[in-house]
């Protein structure tokens, strides 16, 4: 036995502060990801100061382990030798796992020649070649993430780059726990943290000696039958094993997480079981390719391996694989119900495809329909329907990575589940709703932002044959009716062709748009493009609500968000969300250079004297931009209409425009007053009026005789909305 210097100053000093900055980053990692910032681990704010912190000092220490690795040529002890190496490997493996328990010598030991072991020197390749340096690059992107490419992989470039990070920290958090007890497996427990304090260690063999040979006695203590004793065996079990260690971690940190990142299911539950199987397949492969080996050496027919319990390794074999096959069908089950699970969830529909359905989940999470899981509509109870969606799934997953998919996604979703089978497991068909009162604040586009007020009755109607009730605007759905369609185009907002059935008496009463071009033999439309009307045909955007400006500004003002005597604020408003915003990422500094702009030319005293309203108008109309607008994906309120009503799209008027008539005679109505009344209404610089019989709307302009005429989207639309030009800063955009 000798004293062996292995560790110069450097390296040691390099090695302390690493193992310092590791640790810091650690604690002050978890503090950030999965604690309360109110009561974390370490203070939220405090955390990422040192987290930051710890990671420049880390790029720094790295950087110096680097530089001086190259310098004395250290980098050499990390390059394994090829030649045996699984063999090295397993052998190695097989003292951490056994033979440092019975007391069996260390099979290499250190010295200044090779300071690690095989196994050492594989693992501090990939921790110091590869995830370190991911670990550092992904760090400096998220602090600095316009640096971050706009896309990778088809996901926006800081969703992938936070995903690596977060990944590779787990995967070092576990190095170091692994490495912190794997220095206690010398001589004594401190033996090894000392000779990294004072550079020297006791040797007890010859230091030219690099590699031992284990001893006969060594060889021939086997726990399994032989054929379980090769490289492709002993790195399937490696990858099975250490896979499902981070899946358990993984398991652990979601169950503590209030919050767990949407990638960390894919992570656990979808990907590393793949890891898990295949792993268990490369145990299975590599001993039946080594029975054969075995076979063909002593000339035997190529047989099956043979399971003898009365040999002892075979009896362990048994033991351990039927424990093992036990386990693997409790955590698949388990797996499988948690994949099912995750697939299912808000977050998966939501967050995984980030750019492709940010726009959907922004308008989802903010919809009357917040609380119904995505699943509920878009799948609905049953098998069949599970299937379907998961094989649509497998091909929205391949658009989504290859950019495949439209922009924007086009609507109606072809071969959506009929709304009988998932709005009606809510919403009783067969209820009766009497009249709703709603109250109306429009603002127009003047100077002052005048207020025009209106209540209107909303006949909802509906009901069945054992109500006897069947008006308002749910005789749509009434359930003694029904009403079929064609529409020309694939959005519905074309319909030519109308058909309405009793089911009382079986009568049908067909509609035909008078001012549609048919084909020259096209009588009836083809039947499997006739579609029964449901409730997706008006409420065809429950929960993704692209909101239009003016709607929006309206309740804004309404509710005080923005200060209504600031002069033109609608009007600026209005402009600005429309025509001088083009990008997210910019959205914030143009919003605040037209509005702060137009003050200062205009109105340079309200700029000073309203300063901070106008400052809250600007938030507020960024976090309009943001809810509502999508321009890398082309969501908006103009491409995704919403047939509720008939303001700002078609709605009611694709089929209640007057032109649609029977062979009869019949004219489908285009009576406002058969879905609505108005019995309050307060014009802008006119006297209330107030009516329980209706009253005729007063349109702000005095162009009464343009509204008899015109359907209100005609102006309100977005076919006008896209032809106004507003080249001057003040400019009347129609309410």
């Amino acid at each position: 036995m000798k004293k062996i210097f292995l560790y110069p100053f450097w390296l040691r000093f390099w090695h302390w502060t690493n193992a310092l900055l590791f640790f810091l980053l650690i604690v002050t990692g978890l503090s950030i990801h999965y604690s309360d910032p109110k009561s974390g681990l370490i203070p939220f704010r405090i955390s990422i100061i040192i987290h930051n912190i710890s990671g420049i000092l880390l790029s720094l220490n790295y950087l110096f382990f680097l530089i001086k690795s190259i310098i004395t040529k250290n980098y050499k002890h990390y390059i394994p030798k090829l030649k045996g190496l699984l063999d090295r490997i397993y052998i190695q493996l097989r003292y951490y796992l056994l033979g440092i328990f019975i007391g069996e010598p260390h099979p290499f030991e250190t010295n200044p020649q090779q300071k690690f072991n095989p196994l050492q020197q594989i693992t501090y390749l990939f921790i110091m070649g590869f995830f370190v340096p991911l670990i550092i690059i992904t760090g400096w992107l998220l602090m600095f993430p316009e640096l971050a490419p706009d896309e990778f992989l088809g996901l926006g470039g800081v969703w992938p780059m936070a995903l690596l990070h977060t990944i590779t920290g787990f995967i070092l958090s576990i190095f170091m726990f692994v490495h912190i007890y794997l220095g206690t497996t010398g001589s004594t427990l401190t033996e090894l943290y000392k000779s990294m304090l004072t550079g020297w260690k006791l040797s007890f063999e010859e230091p030219s000696q690099v590699y031992i040979k284990p001893k006969k006695p060594y060889r021939k203590r086997k726990l399994l039958p032989v054929v379980f004793y090769n490289p492709t065996t002993l790195a399937g079990a490696i990858v099975s094993i250490f896979s499902f260690v981070i899946i358990l971690f993984l398991i652990i940190v979601e169950l503590f997480s209030d919050n767990p990142n949407p990638y960390l299911g894919i992570i656990t539950f979808i990907v590393l079981p793949t890891f898990v199987i295949f792993g268990l397949i490369l145990v299975i492969f590599g001993a039946l390719k080594e029975n054969r080996r075995l076979l063909s050496a002593t000339d035997t027919k190529r047989q099956l391996p043979v399971i003898d319990l009365n040999n002892p390794r075979h009896q362990i074999a048994t033991i351990i694989f039927s424990i093992s096959g036990l386990l693997l069908i409790i955590f698949t089950s388990f797996g499988t119900y948690k994949a099912y699970e995750y697939t299912d969830s808000d977050q998966f529909c939501g967050e995984v495809c980030h750019k492709v359905m940010e726009p959907e989940y922004t308008a989802y999470k903010d919809s009357p329909h917040s609380r119904v899981g995505c699943v509920k509509c878009h799948i609905g109870p049953g098998a069949d329907w599970f299937v379907r969606s998961k094989l649509s799934g497998t091909y929205q997953v391949y658009s989504t990575i290859f950019e495949k998919y439209s922009r924007p996604i086009p609507t109606p979703v072809e071969n959506l589940r009929p709304a009988q089978e998932t709005c009606e497991q809510c919403h009783w068909p067969k209820h009766f709703y009497s009249e709703k009162r709603k109250n109306y604040d429009f603002y127009t586009s003047d100077e002052q932002n005048s207020e025009y007020k209106i209540s209107m009755l909303i006949k909802v109607g509906g009901g069945s044959p054992e109500t006897g009730n069947n008006d308002g605007i749910h005789w749509h759905m009434y359930l003694a009716n029904e009403i079929s369609y064609w529409a020309a185009d694939r959005s519905r907002q074309i319909i030519p062709w109308v058909k309405a059935r009793s089911l009382l008496t079986g009568e049908e009463t067909v509609y035909i748009d008078t001012s549609f071009k048919f084909e020259k033999n096209l009588k009836t439309p083809p039947k499997e493009e006739i579609r029964r009307f449901d409730c997706i045909d008006c409420h065809n955007r429950p929960s993704h609500i692209f909101k239009q400006p003016n709607q929006t500004l309206n309740f804004y003002l309404s509710s005080g968000k923005i200060d209504k005597t600031l002069p033109y604020i609608k009007s600026i408003g209005v402009q600005v969300l429309e025509n001088y915003v083009r990008s997210r990422k910019t959205a914030f500094e143009n919003i605040k250079n037209y509005v702060s702009g137009f003050y200062k030319e205009y109105y340079p005293e309200i700029l000073v004297s309203k300063q901070k309203e106008i400052e809250i108008a600007i938030h507020e109309l960024y976090n309009i931009y943001m809810r509502n607008y999508f321009p890398e994906m082309k969501a908006n309120w103009k491409n995704y209409p919403n047939n509720i009503g008939h303001l700002y799209s078609a709605g009611c008027f694709r089929c209640h425009d007057g032109k649609h008539v029977s062979t009869t005679g019949k004219v489908i109505s285009n009576d406002c007053n058969v879905c609505h009344i108005i019995y309050y209404q307060k014009p802008p610089f006119a006297e209330e009026m107030t009516s329980p019989n209706g009253l005729q709307f007063i349109h702000p302009g005095g162009i009464e005789k343009l509204t008899q005429k015109e359907t209100c989207y005609a102006c309100h639309g977005p076919q006008k909305q896209q032809q106004i030009a507003m080249p001057k800063v003040v400019a009347k955009s129609k309410d």
